[in-house]
């Protein structure tokens, strides 16, 4: 992973610097509210409903053991012994006190970690796949491309006051699992005749208006990557709207615009500014490069995986859901679950973090990734460590069997936490998953990926879930709004809405109905949920959500 130089660490403590001057500003009533949340906001500072939430940045959802350790420590001095991991990959504290911020920063800052840009209308946390650098189908590891990019947006000068917030995701396998068509500016690295570069898109987006991005440049040669990225975020900033919020979005202005105008200014602003980088990002890139070496992988047997398997159900329930294939022979990327029944999405105690930590020290490299999907990967373990690993996991509750189940449920805050939340989204997840653990029937109902908001903002991605669940305020009343159809992979797809919405006692009935409609209808047990509806559509979904419609026609 990357490593701080002098350069950054002297930046970083002169921004922490400047904040904790600004905070005791605010503390002695020299700023305003209204003048310290702009200041405040570019530090990953909001006010939430009941207290201050910070939101640290994990750069494309990357850690080693002692900053897991360090994010423990801040949960416990200064928090309530826990912290939230979001579908930026980052993580959230949420009851953080104003005058203990700029410590809270200054020890990040001993584990090369900050909340720079998590917030404001500026270029937020790069994301990548959680598996980079250990996916079997990847071009190349995506993540120093991401760091490249993080090192060029943070504090760029002309891109601290853009119309909104921007977010860029990287990928370098054809399989995308960084969602990278629901971005500002998604890439994934290609390779055409035998040179490598990128392939953009553009315009991406869910929220208010839920869009998925258009490619802009088929391939970009890899040179090209900062002056091409530096034109589309330019050429935004001019043509982007600052009259209304709510159209303020890249996706808004490459729609009122056209891709084809888009693109063709665009390719004019990176025509003026393809000569002004001299190629000294490219010896940057080739730096940042050598920090991403694999690890040194070892040659052992897998006896001990293949007899657990064999002869232990639960490791092997656990083995067939939470891993994944590595590129490495003999070795597998482990997910860990922070979705245990009943539990908040996303949370883990600082416990739980510290044992992660110790976890993959022992049997990880050292290496740790935080998902969009809000769980936590080892993406290289031998398999003759699963089964220790597997028990240590246990001891802390971390080793639920449900990765990409019914159970495994994006979740934003909601109205528990966020002051822009119409509706509660933790309940609901919590509802849900423990209706399918008493029912038993998620394993037989296979992947499905079920996501849920608490306002349209959509932060937990719902547009693209299979399930999505939209949480709104109907005259005071909580009322949940169902989509299917979505889906965040390479093929994305926004989900149909498929009527009226659910009071909040009526919506965990209401996906069972669904999904109890899918395992009555599908071909096999090979049709996952998604294929089956692909193929027959909407029509008896709505048919057993409104059965009164169906009844009247």
């Amino acid at each position: 992973m990357y490593r701080y130089n002098d350069f950054d660490a002297a930046f970083l403590a002169d921004r922490n610097s400047q904040f904790r001057q600004q905070v005791a500003r605010r503390i002695d009533g020299s700023l305003t509210e209204d003048e310290f949340k702009p200041l405040r906001l570019m530090n990953g500072l909001y006010l939430q409903l009941h207290a201050y939430m910070l939101r640290v940045a994990i750069p494309y959802g990357t850690l080693g053991a002692a900053q897991m350790r360090q994010l423990a420590h801040v949960a416990d001095k200064w928090d309530k012994g826990y912290g939230h991991f979001t579908t930026r990959q980052n993580i959230q504290y949420n009851w953080p006190k104003l005058p203990d911020v700029p410590d809270i920063l200054d020890s990040l800052a001993e584990v090369q970690l900050h909340a720079i840009q998590t917030s404001g209308n500026t270029i937020r946390n790069v994301t990548a796949d959680h598996f980079a650098g250990a996916a079997a189908d990847e071009v190349a590891d995506p993540r120093p491309v991401a760091e490249l990019l993080r090192q060029w947006s943070t504090d760029h000068p002309e891109f601290q006051f853009l119309p909104r917030k921007f977010k860029f995701a990287v990928t370098g396998s054809e399989t995308d699992r960084a969602v990278i068509r629901a971005h500002d500016i998604g890439i994934q690295l290609v390779e055409k005749n035998g040179k490598r570069g990128y392939r953009v898109l553009v315009g991406g987006g869910l929220g208010r208006t839920p869009v998925i991005g258009k490619v802009i440049r088929d391939f970009l040669p890899e040179e090209d990557l900062l002056p091409y990225s530096e034109a589309i975020v330019s050429t935004y900033n001019v043509l982007g709207r600052r009259d209304n919020k709510y159209k303020a979005r890249i996706k808004i202005t490459v729609n009122e615009n056209g891709l084809d105008t888009y693109r063709e200014l665009t390719e004019k602003r990176f025509a003026e500014l393809k000569p002004l980088f001299s190629g000294v990002d490219q010896e940057m890139l080739e730096g940042i490069r050598a920090h991403f070496a694999p690890p040194a992988f070892r040659n052992a047997p897998t006896d001990a995986y293949e007899a657990a398997r064999a002869a232990d159900p639960v490791f092997r329930a656990w083995a067939d859901t939470n891993l994944s294939e590595h590129k490495a022979e003999g070795y597998a990327i482990v997910s860990i679950s922070l979705k245990k029944h009943g539990e908040t999405p996303g949370d883990a105690t600082s416990a739980q973090m510290r044992a992660i930590a110790d976890l993959a020290e022992q049997y990880g490299h050292d290496d740790i990734r935080i998902s969009h999907e809000q769980n936590v990967i080892l993406p290289h373990v031998h398999k003759s460590d699963l089964p220790a690993l597997h028990a240590e996991l246990k001891k802390h509750d971390l080793a639920t069997a449900n990765i990409g189940l019914v159970s495994d449920i994006i979740a934003c805050p909601g109205m528990d936490y966020c002051a822009l939340a119409t509706a509660r989204s933790i309940p609901v997840a919590q509802q849900i998953a423990e209706r399918f653990d008493a029912l038993k029937l998620e394993h037989e109902i296979g992947p499905l990926k079920i996501k849920i908001s608490g306002c349209i903002n959509a932060c937990g991605h719902h547009h693209v879930g299979h399930i999505g669940i939209l949480g709104l305020d109907r005259a005071g009343v909580e009322n949940y709004q169902i989509t299917l159809g979505g889906d965040g992979s390479e093929d994305a797809t926004i989900g149909q809405r498929t009527g009226p919405g659910f009071a909040y006692d009526e919506i965990t009935d209401a996906i069972e109905s669904i999904l109890k409609t899918y395992l009555g209808l599908r071909e096999s047990e090979e049709e996952t949920f998604l294929d089956a509806y692909k193929r027959v559509g909407a029509a008896p979904f709505k048919a057993a959500l409104y059965p009164e419609k169906a009844n009247a026609a």
